[in-house]
């Protein structure tokens, strides 16, 4: 079932037992060009390449626009659906498309809905001016998000239904590698974009308005994918199901059953904290960091061509070590190993601030902070996915995970802006590695209480 095979690579690769039998490297890296796992690949990237258009690249359009700080980081709240999204996570499980459904599959149907009103929204916010109506381009920027936040809760579904065990590992590594592509493409892509269109003398409006419709352009990759994919074939005796089932019985049910299921862990309430607090070290931090080197005073095609070129090879790099870091060390271990390092790297930031437009240093900062991010965030899918266990709610549960692992970027980092101004740029990046010890504090009071040893000692008795 679902949460076996989730449970599964948990236990091989993340447990605090010894890591398995190694494969070997002909093994290791065909199982990258499996038809499942570059499906996963290209999803990643569908999943990753809204986030910046209703955040760092938004921010930078708003920056531009003669936007204050403050309201800036007050746009960090449109990021609310990441963080409600398993509100709504039981419906999109529960419930099958009509008409779409039978042609597609249930995931599948939900996949491509979400990818055209996820295209239609982007073209809306790309039409907003931020120096004419702010309030317009937070609403764009909302509709975005949610609809990026569904087709996320669809995507883990079919990343978890449609992976053998085997290939979970090298799933995980190609989503978190296509997801940062994702990204990439609309923060460098986006800003390399909007300069080539000012040099074709559109203004700075037009130019932004034609990046954006560029970028929703690309949510075609994300389609295709749907259609050429296979559907799951755990989605067939669920399908069935469903057809003997009242709809808003089962919907209720699986909220009910997915929140219920928590309860097995005894230390739940420093659970859900700590899924907050571990990635808030990198939220408080990206929040700001477009508005901080536009006023060091970089070009916008210098920072987009760092973070397109070091930064994505970076990224790549880390995402896999991420992976090897996974399968080479208990899950505590890994988890204090990403912690650390994503800390640490916003210290670089802070040298940023002092040395100034330092392009040497600039380019630095960003390969140290991508690296370290990728394998942060590698291990922290591992360990979300691993409390996933019941079979029955995991796309729901990964969704309720997720949602508030987003807390941190969307809630606790709205304030961002204004500590930024308060206090400097070196010192708030400061502020901001500091941030990361809440977090590693519950990972030890975890640690010492059990908690990893029972992820792997404990099985899965839900049917």
């Amino acid at each position: 079932m679902t949460a076996s095979r989730e449970r599964t690579f948990s236990a091989t690769s993340l447990s605090e037992a010894a890591p398995a039998e190694k494969p070997t490297w002909a093994e290791t890296l065909g199982v990258y060009l499996r038809r499942r796992v570059l499906v996963v690949l290209f999803l990643g990237f569908s999943a990753g390449l809204p986030l910046a258009l209703s955040g760092s690249t938004l921010l930078r359009w708003m920056a531009e626009a003669g936007v204050d700080l403050g309201t800036i980081g007050m746009f960090a709240l449109v990021g609310t659906p990441y963080t409600i999204k398993f509100l709504w996570a039981p419906i999109v499980d529960g419930l099958d498309l009509p008409w779409l459904s039978r042609l597609l599959g249930r995931r599948r149907a939900w996949l491509v809905l979400t990818q055209l009103v996820l295209m239609a929204a982007i073209v809306f916010l790309g039409t907003c001016d931020p120096a004419v109506d702010p309030w317009l381009v937070a609403l764009g920027a909302l509709i975005v998000a949610t609809a990026s936040a569904t087709q996320d809760i669809v995507i883990d579904a079919f990343r978890v239904e449609s992976l053998d065990e085997n290939e979970q590992a090298a799933g995980m590594a190609s989503y978190v590698a296509g997801y940062r592509i994702g990204m990439l493409a609309s923060m460098a892509g986006a800003l390399f974009l909007v300069s080539e269109f000012e040099r074709w003398d559109l203004s700075a409006h037009a130019a932004w308005t034609a990046g954006y419709l560029v970028m929703a352009a690309l949510v075609v990759v994300g389609i295709v994918t749907s259609l050429v994919a296979t559907e799951p074939s755990k989605s067939a005796p669920v399908e069935a199901t469903h057809a003997r089932q009242n709809p808003l019985t089962r919907v209720i049910a699986t909220a009910v059953g997915a929140f219920a299921d928590f309860r097995q862990y005894r230390q739940v309430g420093a659970i859900l904290a700590f899924v907050v607090l571990f990635k808030f070290t990198d939220a408080l931090a990206g929040v700001m960091t477009a508005p901080f080197v536009y006023e060091l005073g970089f070009s916008r095609d210098v920072y987009a061509a760092i973070i397109k070129g070091v930064g994505l090879a970076a990224t790549l790099v880390g995402g896999f070590a991420g992976g090897f870091v996974a399968r080479a060390y208990s899950l505590s271990a890994s988890l204090w190993i990403g912690g650390i390092l994503q800390a640490v790297a916003n210290l670089a930031f802070s040298w940023q601030a002092m040395v100034g437009a330092d392009v040497a240093w600039l380019t630095f900062a960003i390969v140290v902070e991508n690296f370290t991010s990728a394998i942060g965030t590698v291990i922290f899918v591992a360990y979300l996915s691993a409390l996933c266990r019941n079979p029955l709610h995991t796309a729901t549960q990964y969704a309720l995970l997720t949602a508030l692992a987003a807390v941190g970027r969307t809630y606790l980092s709205s304030p961002a802006g204004f500590i930024a101004a308060s206090t400097g740029w070196a010192v708030f990046f400061a502020l901001c590695a500091v941030a990361a010890i809440p977090g590693l504090a519950l990972l030890a009071w975890l640690q010492r209480g059990g908690h990893f040893a029972t992820l792997v000692a404990k099985p899965a008795q839900q049917q």
